[in-house]
């Protein structure tokens, strides 16, 4: 009996004698069953050492052949191919792949089995038993059983193989069927592998059963996604106007040209080269494209666009070629922020149409650099992202009662450290200022520098000696923006004129007179002082009307420094700006501010403490798309699923450039839309905050929920209330809430979550929470019924206070909580009493609510009961 014949001999011998494959039993086959490759490679993987999050490809020649972490740039992934190995093979050797507790295994295998006569059924009770035995001993792994590959006879080799097309279909036929039955996700490469008559594309084979370097990096291409848990297709955010995918795919690491005629594109042509080299792909630019070479095309044409022609761009995507077109150069920046985003995995664009264009106009970004100062690296780095998602407007707030930030050189006593609260000497020279605007125009990004007069000058009248709305004090002003107009090149002057006594009630319009005298169009605060008509009204407070008279910028209720990182993009994408689902003639769009009144330790605290890049990514979304929602509130509304599916959507893209673009960056967010939440309420807890009710009893059964949410921050009244609105219609003090949710682990492990019940505002001087308590409403939560213990807060019980910074205050800046997790379902309930709703005082509001999400923990189903 030849070796291959005692092999398929023993196979059979071990399933006709296994009683029940309700247990997986370990396989021990002999090793002279195997070649002496097979040893060297098995051998050569027992003896590396065990790396966590691996990502291991798992097969015969295949597989071998890959260079996959090179080709993923990513050294978690593992080749564990054996060229000619067989599915016992793999059984032989599987105790060394589920030893090391992979994140995933990738499974190609099958085809040498057929070639050797091993009958289908058999071949599929292997693979089924391999895919059992992982699930077994190392039930977080997640397992990929990917279709056997097809094969093509013309090339004359490897006849074993290529007579097997039509068993080959039917065997990845049963291992499609049997996915759920086995708890593996099966991926279908036969079907995009394959050409017109079924057989292996010869585009991606030399001898009809291996695959090439085209079909490796088309292979990456397929399976990109679910190396790394992203959707199907690439993130686009914000999203097009208009967009259709279409089957086609362009190769992208086969371009070698970008075609641009018109010498206005050069520029952006230039832009386009140094994007596809930092892909590793060397690219010409070419006024001619070569005949039959795979290019991409820039061009000036007339797009049709309902708003913001100037910006709009149409993006087609073909096999053979990317055309980007659009009315103008900006048009065309826009289109490469996209067409970025669909380079997604460096190897193919997947075809596809879009025409878009903005539906607001200002799309603004402002960060406060008079209270805290941030280098120029930090302020690139975010300017960098604006563009990225195509916002255009970079507020620059310079100027405050902590200190004045830019240079002016007549009167260099502005800048002198001892007239500086906060961050002394540090202050933007006139060559920096320059450099800015100069960097913001590269990007068609308009620096909006904003001077606060007025009001906000505590710091100009430490440097003056005089007060700004005295006659002497607005003549030293008038030299400044003189000075300023004469100096910096920039469209706009934002003078601030609110939260300030006006006691010279011409100040205001001289101000706003000399500076529309020397070119420069003047924004003001509104509520604020007395503006003209002539200045853009920035609205920061209030819901209300708007006078018709006066053209306004949208930034109530944007400010981020007030909000919860998840309530943040919850809120923001809900938004419905000025009221009104795009631009007009009197609201030009919107601004998104960071006011970090607060002090920080280092100037990246800005970032970490608040949402800023979550936040622009909604905001970045509602602003382009337009739409949204009339009202301001905290959760998607569960009582209106068409919403709760449009942010699941959007939160799919948003998560999906978070692991791909924001690795190294502050990004405080968590997935979110899929846990739901039943409430319980309200229970009368009569001002005794520690009463207990039904929900914490043993065995409570509960009953119809008396609310519902979605997110892993529920408000259930904000402190702006009603205002902004929250989870509950009708919040009453003296009421005790409880709120639960489950979810579904497939092993015992350790979960990590964000747990909070308060998000302190970087702007009020609010309280740390007293030692051993979440925060000072009495509020708990548990986790399979034990009490989850609150932080060792490390300035508990200090009392708020500007100048002192945060430090572990908010659940998305300190270290999660480990908890344990059990095989099956957990069970979350959260107690949520309160007394007064009023705040000891203003700088202590009370914002009722909670926060529970995982950030790390593998293998969850989703939480609750998704409405």
């Amino acid at each position: 009996m030849t070796v291959m014949r005692k092999f398929v001999f023993l196979l059979l011998f071990l399933f006709l004698g296994s009683a029940s494959w309700a247990q997986v039993k370990p396989v021990k086959l002999e090793d002279n069953l195997f070649s002496t490759y097979h040893h060297q490679r098995a051998t050569l993987f027992r003896s590396l050492p065990h790396t966590p999050g691996d990502i291991i490809f798992l097969g015969n020649s295949i597989s071998d052949g890959g260079e996959w972490s090179e080709l993923f740039a990513d050294s978690r992934l593992k080749n564990r191919g054996i060229s000619g190995d067989v599915s016992a093979g793999v059984m032989h050797r599987l105790d060394e792949v589920a030893g090391r507790k992979p994140a995933k295994v990738f499974l190609l295998i099958g085809t040498n089995d057929l070639a050797q006569g091993i009958a289908p059924d058999s071949l599929l009770k292997n693979l089924f038993w391999i895919a059992d035995y992982l699930q077994e001993k190392t039930p977080g792994t997640q397992v990929y059983m990917q279709s056997i590959l097809p094969v093509n006879d013309q090339f004359g080799k490897f006849g074993g193989h290529t007579r097997n097309g039509e068993v080959i279909k039917q065997v990845n036929a049963q291992l499609q069927a049997n996915a759920g039955a086995h708890t593996y996700t099966y991926l279908d490469l036969h079907t995009p592998f394959s050409d017109n008559a079924g057989k292996l594309d010869s585009k991606y084979t030399n001898d009809g059963l291996h695959l090439n370097g085209d079909g490796y990096m088309f292979w990456k291409h397929l399976v990109y996604d679910e190396v790394f848990d992203l959707e199907p297709k690439p993130a686009v955010l914000p999203a097009p106007q208009q967009l259709e995918w279409t089957e086609a795919a362009f190769p992208l690491y086969r371009v070698r040209s970008i075609v641009v005629q018109e010498e206005g594109l050069r520029v952006e042509a230039e832009r386009l080269k140094s994007i596809l080299a930092e892909r590793g792909l060397a690219v010409q630019i070419k006024p001619k494209a070569v005949a039959g070479e795979p290019h991409i095309a820039l061009a000036l044409a007339k797009i049709e666009a309902p708003h913001q022609a100037e910006e709009a761009y149409a993006l087609e995507v073909t096999k053979e070629k990317v055309q980007l077109q659009a009315n103008t150069a900006h048009g065309i920046f826009n289109g490469l922020q996209t067409l970025t985003q669909l380079m997604r995995d460096g190897t193919f664009i997947p075809g596809g149409k879009i025409l878009d264009w903005p539906a607001f106009g200002w799309r603004g970004y402002m960060v406060d650099v008079g209270r805290n100062f941030q280098t120029m690296e930090m302020l690139k780095e975010q300017i960098d992202v604006m563009a990225k998602y195509k916002l255009n407007i970079f507020h620059f707030h310079l100027t405050e009662d902590i200190a004045w930030r830019l240079e002016v050189p007549r009167y260099p006593q502005l800048t002198a450290p001892e007239h500086m609260m906060r961050n002394k000497g540090a202050y933007y020279t006139v060559a920096e200022m320059q450099e800015l605007i100069q960097y913001c125009k590269d990007r068609y990004i308009t620096l909006v520098p904003e001077i606060d007069m007025p009001g906000h000058s505590a710091a100009f009248t430490r440097a003056m000696g005089v007060d700004m709305q005295s006659e002497e004090g607005l003549a030293y002003l008038k030299n400044i923006l003189n000075d300023f107009s004469d100096t910096y090149d920039v469209p706009y002057v934002h003078i601030g004129g609110d939260e300030v006594k006006i006691t010279n009630p011409d100040f205001l319009p001289q101000v706003t007179a000399w500076l529309h005298e020397r070119g420069k169009k003047t924004i003001g605060w509104d509520p604020g002082g007395n503006l003209d008509q002539a200045t853009i009204r920035q609205l920061w407070m209030k819901e209300g009307a708007t006078n018709p008279d006066h053209t306004y910028i949208e930034s109530r209720h944007l400010y981020l420094n007030h909000m919860d990182p998840l309530e943040a993009v919850t809120t923001i994408f809900s938004r419905q700006f000025g009221d009104r689902v795009e631009g007009d003639g009197k609201v030009l769009g919107a601004t998104l501010c960071v006011w970090n009144d607060r002090n920080v330790l280092q100037q990246e605290d800005v970032l970490r403490l608040n949402p800023v890049y979550p936040g622009i990514l909604a905001f970045a979304e509602r602003s382009w798309k337009g739409g949204g929602h009339p009202g301001w509130i905290t959760n998607i509304p569960v009582s209106q699923p068409t919403r709760v599916q449009e942010f699941q959507e959007f939160e799919r893209r948003l998560t999906d450039l978070q692991a791909s673009y924001f690795k190294d960056m502050p990004f405080p967010y968590a997935a979110q839309a899929d846990i739901s939440w039943k409430l319980f309420g309200p229970y009368k807890n009569k001002g005794d905050l520690s009463a207990t009710f039904a929900p914490e009893k043993k065995g409570f059964k509960g009953r119809k929920p008396d609310a519902q949410a979605v997110g892993g921050t529920v408000v259930l009244r904000h402190f702006w209330d009603p205002l902004v609105r929250g989870v509950l219609e009708k919040p009453a003090e003296n009421t005790t809430w409880y709120a639960t949710t489950r979810f579904w682990s497939e092993t015992d492990t350790t979960g990590h979550f964000w747990i909070g019940f308060q998000d302190l505002s970087r702007s009020y001087n609010s309280d740390t929470p007293a030692s051993g308590t979440w925060d000072d409403r009495g509020s708990v939560l548990f986790l399979n019924g034990k009490l989850v213990t609150p932080p060792m807060w490390k300035r508990a019980g200090q009392k708020g206070n500007a100048e002192i910074p945060l430090l572990d205050e908010g659940y998305s800046y300190r270290e999660p909580v480990a908890l344990p997790v059990k095989k099956g379902w957990n069970t979350v309930l959260v107690k949520l009493p309160v007394g007064s709703l009023k705040g000891k005082d203003w700088q202590n509001p009370v914002k009722w609510m909670f926060t529970f999400v995982p950030v790390d923990f593998k293998g969850r189903k989703p939480m609750g009961d998704i409405l």
